[in-house]
């Protein structure tokens, strides 16, 4: 599974010119998975691997939309199906923005108890600002979260693990911009 998600991301995902990001920043490397994990083999394949990654005693994973939201669903679903893991997950979508209409809320999705521990995913890691965001507005609003899980970190001078480090979580990846960049 895990060779074969590398082999979609390495086709699908990753391009080599010269790119703006979101960080600012200029690279000569460009990762959008979104044509990957929007795929259906894409979702089962994120699903599963993601999932391994989830701390165990999570009770649901989280991430700031629109990168996250094929995330948490492919690996909430998949955690309904995996008849061996003792907590099934539920999937939340953190807001960028609180609308002004409607409910106001930051987080949509069913929210689990005030003080569970929520384990964070995000597409794509440089600084781990989007992933900070999400963490932040679950911790306001009274869960736990230690763990950031991303599908690629493109390890931007240490940028993103001290980023983390600072706001006292452990971040995994599957992969790293380097296993892209390999023939």
């Amino acid at each position: 599974m895990k060779e074969r998600l590398l082999e979609l991301l390495k086709k699908d995902a990753y391009r080599l010119g010269e790119f703006k990001l979101s960080s600012g920043k200029t690279s000569q490397h460009y990762v959008n998975c979104k044509p990957v994990i929007l795929s259906g083999e894409g979702l089962v394949l994120v699903g599963s691997l993601l999932l391994e990654y989830i701390e165990e005693d999570s009770v649901a994973v989280g991430g700031l939309t629109l990168g996250a939201d094929p995330l948490v669903t492919a690996v909430a679903y998949t955690s309904w199906l995996d008849f061996e893991r003792r907590t099934k997950l539920n999937s939340l979508i953190v807001r960028k923005q609180v609308k002004s209409h409607g409910t106001k809320v930051p987080i949509e999705g069913p929210l689990p108890l005030l003080g569970s521990k929520i384990t964070v995913l995000d597409d794509v890691i440089t600084t781990g600002g989007s992933a900070i965001q999400a963490v932040k507005a679950l911790r306001d609003a009274g869960y736990v979260v230690e763990r950031v899980v991303s599908i690629v970190d493109r390890q931007e001078d240490g940028e993103a693990t001290r980023a983390m480090t600072e706001a006292n979580l452990e971040l995994r990846s599957v992969f790293s911009l380097q296993d892209l960049c390999d023939a």
